[in-house]
């Protein structure tokens, strides 16, 4: 099992910056991907960004590229989402997710509420 422990949401103004981290615990070895979900109101769970535990490469959502870094301290078995630029539709609730073992199995963080005013 891995289990996933949020946090950094909050409530920011257009054009600045928030850091959300994701620590890891359990089964860490297993971890074959992390990433960021987000969830806005009345929309569909999205992926943001991910990255392989193994060679560390990284994909982004076309809606956050050039704005949002995911990054990983594998000594903190921790995932950073460094969010610039923000824009009001970045408001959502962010999930951070580990698939996990032979069949990617998905364990899910609590959620953060990130929200952006204009």
């Amino acid at each position: 099992q891995v289990q996933l422990v949020e946090s950094g949401g909050g409530l920011v103004q257009a054009g600045g910056s928030l850091r959300l981290s994701c620590a890891a615990s359990g089964s860490i070895s297993s971890i074959n991907t992390m990433g960021w979900y987000r969830q806005a109101p009345g929309k569909q769970r999205e992926l943001v960004a991910a990255v392989i535990t193994n060679g560390g490469s990284t994909n982004y959502a076309d809606s956050v590229k050039g704005r949002f870094t995911i990054s990983r301290d594998n000594a903190k078995n921790t995932v950073y989402l460094q969010m610039n630029s923000l824009k009001p539709e970045d408001t959502a609730v962010f999930y951070c997710n580990a698939k996990w073992g032979t069949w990617s199995r998905n364990s899910w963080g609590q959620g953060t509420q990130v929200t952006v005013s204009s």
